[in-house]
C-alpha cells in the first residue's frame, strides 16, 4: 500500500508578517518606517507590504499574556500616525547605504549641537531634569526644541494623574536595559490640575490698556528688534535671541501666540529687558551693552525686574510703552 506524504497547511503571509514583526520587537533594534518596509519585502517579499499596516495595528491594539510592552506599542502606533509609514509606502525603498533610523539621525545631530549656538540653552534645559541622563536630555531637546516638560506615560499618569492625549506623539531616548523608550511632552497629555507655577507661570494680571502691547512692539521695532508671535510649548512664555540672515533687524523675540494680551504685553517686557541688558550681547552699533558673562539666576532677577514680573496685581513696569 502505498502511503503519500501529509504536508502541514502553509502559513497565511499576513500571520507571517505579523510573526516577523513580533521578531522584530524581540531584537535590539527599533527601526524606522523605511527599514521595517525594506527589510520585510526582502524576507518575505513584495507582498508583504499589503499585510504590514494591518500586522502593526493589530500588535499595537494588543493586550494580555504574551502582547507587546507599552514602548513597543506605542513604536508600532508612531510609524501609523505620523505618516512615516505612508510615506515610505509612496516612495521607492531607498538603498540601504541611504536608510538612516530616526535614532541615528538624533545621534549626529547632538554632536553637531556641540558647536552651535543653542548648546548653552542646552545645557541650561538639562538642569532642569534630575532623573533622566545629559544625553537623554537632549535628545528630547533636538526633537522638540520648545519642551519645557516631560514623562514617560506612566509618569503623566501615576505622579500628575494625566493622560495622553488621542494623538499624543511620542519623543525617543535611550533606555538602560531596553533599545528605546517613549517620552511625551506636557503638550501632549491633558486631565489633572497643574500646579499654579507650570499652570500661570507667564500670566500677568493689573490695569490693561489694549494700546500698550502695539505701542512695546513699535518701540521694540525702532530699536532693531523684531517681534513676532507663534505656538510655543504651554510652559514657554517667549525668548530673544540674535536675528537670522540679513535685514535691518538687530535682534528678534519670539512670544506664545497662545497666551492673552496682556501677558504677550508681559512676556515681551522679560525679553526686551534681555535685550537691552545686553544680557544677550551688543548690537553692532553698541546701543546697548554685552553683559553676556553673568549667570542665570542674575539675568532672570534683572529681567524680571525691569521688565515686569509674572502673576503681579500691580501694573506691568520697567519698560515704559
Amino acid at each position: 500500500m502505498k502511503q503519500t506524504a501529509l504536508s502541514l497547511p502553509e502559513v497565511p503571509l499576513a500571520q507571517k508578517v505579523r510573526d516577523w514583526l513580533r521578531e522584530l520587537l524581540n531584537g535590539p533594534a527599533r527601526p524606522s518606517a523605511r527599514e521595517v518596509l525594506q527589510r520585510i519585502e526582502e524576507q518575505l517579499g513584495l507582498r508583504a507590504r499589503w499585510h504590514l499596516a494591518e500586522a502593526m495595528k493589530a500588535l499595537s491594539e494588543e493586550k494580555g499574556s504574551g502582547a507587546p510592552t507599552n514602548a513597543d506599542r506605542d513604536y508600532l502606533s508612531a510609524m501609523l500616525e505620523d505618516g512615516s509609514l505612508d510615506a515610505a509606502f509612496r516612495g521607492r525603498p531607498p538603498d540601504s547605504t541611504a536608510v538612516v533610523s530616526t535614532i541615528d539621525a538624533l545621534i549626529r545631530k547632538s554632536a553637531m549641537l556641540r558647536n552651535s549656538d543653542a548648546f548653552h540653552d542646552t545645557i541650561a534645559f538639562m538642569a532642569k531634569f534630575r532623573r533622566y541622563s545629559p544625553y537623554n536630555i537632549m535628545l528630547v531637546r533636538l526633537q522638540n526644541p520648545v519642551c519645557q516638560f516631560f514623562a514617560t506615560q506612566t509618569d503623566w499618569e501615576d505622579r500628575f494623574k494625566r493622560q495622553l492625549k488621542e494623538d499624543a506623539r511620542p519623543m525617543l531616548i535611550l533606555a538602560p536595559q531596553h533599545p528605546l523608550m517613549l517620552v511625551y511632552d506636557l503638550d501632549q497629555t491633558e486631565g489633572g490640575k497643574l500646579p499654579d507655577l507650570m499652570a500661570e507661570f507667564a500670566s500677568f494680571r493689573g490695569p490693561w490698556n489694549p494700546k500698550w502691547l502695539a505701542t512695546l512692539i513699535g518701540n521694540a521695532n525702532r530699536y532693531g528688534i523684531r517681534v513676532g508671535f507663534k505656538p510655543l510649548s504651554s510652559t514657554h512664555g517667549g525668548f530673544a535671541a540674535e536675528r537670522r540672515g540679513d535685514g535691518p533687524w538687530k535682534m528678534r523675540i519670539v512670544v506664545n501666540s497662545g497666551l492673552d494680551e496682556p501677558s504677550r504685553f508681559g512676556v515681551l517686557c522679560h525679553e526686551l529687558a534681555h535685550v537691552l541688558l545686553g544680557h544677550l550681547g551688543s548690537d553692532v552699533d553698541r546701543w546697548w551693552p554685552a553683559r553676556s558673562n553673568l549667570d542665570h539666576a542674575t539675568v532672570e532677577i534683572e529681567a524680571e525686574s525691569r521688565g515686569g514680573r509674572p502673576n503681579s496685581d500691580r501694573p506691568i513696569s520697567g519698560i515704559s510703552a
